[in-house]
């Protein structure tokens, strides 16, 4: 059995043998299985058949090299791109992402810029030992968490399932270029 590092185990200065390393014999043997139906399936492209039955190529040509093939997919994502689905979504996106930033930056500069210029302001006791502040402060990591939250719900609802049927979309238009397989 090898290390990390490309070294067969024991072949080191002898460290190996500590106590932290010594197998335990009660624990799951390391050659269990996975559980995980990902674990085995192979990334998109990779083990597949070309149009001519046998595998395809393991490294793909050089970006200088120009195929037929290649100028193909291409056009197919340029294509798509130009594609009303896919501007739609890059649309949804900015309509919210360009407003959060914005109101977010603006809040936070504010906040910057208050605290410099007006400590009085800022030193105002609201509760206690709690000023404005502090509130402030606290509200920057508020909104930064209601912003995540605002973001990843948009994104769930008005753009991942859209993207996600461009993508299937781009796929099958791609693998057609490629000689149809599958």
């Amino acid at each position: 059995m090898q290390s990390s590092n490309g070294r067969a185990r024991g072949a080191g200065d002898g460290s190996e043998r500590s106590a932290q390393n010594q197998e335990d014999h009660d624990a799951p043997s390391r050659d269990m299985t996975y559980e995980d139906p990902w674990y085995d399936a192979l990334a998109s492209g990779w083990g597949e058949l070309d149009g001519t039955g046998a595998p395809a190529a393991a490294v793909p040509p050089a970006r200088g090299e120009r195929s037929g093939t290649a100028a193909r997919a291409r056009d197919v994502y340029v294509e798509v791109q130009a594609s009303a689905a896919f501007q739609e979504v890059r649309s949804r996106y900015r309509r919210f992402v360009v407003p959060g930033v914005a109101v977010f930056l603006t809040w936070y500069v504010g906040y910057v810029v208050t605290a410099t210029t007006a400590p009085g302001l800022m030193a105002r006791p609201v509760a206690g030992a709690v000023n404005v502040a502090m509130l402030a402060g606290l509200g920057q990591f508020l909104t930064t968490f209601l912003l995540t939250w605002a973001y990843a719900r948009h994104a769930r609802l008005r753009r991942d399932r859209a993207a996600l049927e461009l993508r299937w979309d781009t796929q099958e238009l791609a693998r057609g270029t490629r000689g149809g397989a599958s």
